[in-house]
């Protein structure tokens, strides 16, 4: 493809949107219905929001970096785009799907591209029942929370956690405590992609715990249960020398 149809997207940033403006004048814009590419310009908190935005569209999605750390966008260049398309690497992702129920029996459902969280609302610790494909593995997790990370996640808020950095293509999951106080010695869990994870939260009313999808919350929720929705594929565009696999791996020799 010597040309690309492309669809720019920018956050709010002064500097983002400068640039928007700068690549529609060099490159056009087309809708989304007609574009072949989606290019994010803007840091990897607006790079999540347009993976969530557009992820229906089916369209791969190139991030440019307008932020700071930019983990999950390609360096920004102006010149030889439809180069840069052209040679760019497709990494395919699939979102966490999480089932929340609440303390009055509401479930919302909602998508996590990072992770699907538990947090405690109060000073009270946090006590969670945890059951894989439907086995208890852990009867009482004491703690501040637990999560559930994707390969993309998991250089995220799981390794600020101290959960393990998952390789992209790994088929893996990772469930990492957070601030756990009993069961001391446990750490967490590399799991298969397909488990079905369940929590369910222990005297609820008095501990009360919330549940986030990435930017989605449920507050006072009595059972949660996370796993992946592999028919939602997210493909996000890397330029050769910068693609995700290589990054995640490179964060394991961080020091």
């Amino acid at each position: 493809m010597t040309s690309w149809k492309i669809h720019f997207t920018a956050s709010d940033t002064e500097n983002a949107q400068s640039a928007h403006k700068r690549l529609i004048h060099q490159y056009g814009q087309y809708s989304i219905s007609q574009a072949d590419v989606i290019v994010a310009l803007g840091g990897d908190g607006f790079m999540l929001e347009s993976m969530h935005r557009y992820m229906a569209s089916g369209l791969p999605i190139y991030g440019m970096n307008k932020g700071t750390v930019g983990f999950l966008l390609n360096d920004y260049q102006e010149e030889n785009l439809f180069e840069r398309l052209q040679a760019g690497v497709i990494t395919k992702l699939h979102p966490l799907k999480m089932a929340a129920t609440d303390m009055h029996g509401r479930v919302t459902e909602a998508l996590a591209i990072n992770e699907v969280s538990l947090l405690r609302e109060s000073r009270q610790t946090a006590k969670i029942e945890i059951s894989i494909d439907g086995k208890v593995k852990v009867e009482e997790l004491t703690c501040d929370g637990v999560l559930v990370a994707t390969p993309a996640g998991s250089t995220a808020y799981n390794l600020s956690a101290h959960g393990p950095i998952l390789p992209v293509n790994a088929g893996a999951l990772a469930l990492t405590p957070i601030s756990a106080f009993r069961p001391r010695r446990w750490r967490g869990a590399i799991l298969p992609r397909e488990a079905q994870i369940k929590f369910k939260i222990i005297e609820s009313k008095k501990r009360p715990v919330s549940a986030v999808a990435d930017a989605v919350e449920v507050r006072d929720v009595a059972t949660v249960t996370v796993q992946e929705e592999p028919d939602i594929c997210i493909k996000l565009l890397f330029d050769e020398e910068h693609n995700l696999e290589m990054r995640i791996l490179d964060e394991q020799f961080q020091y």
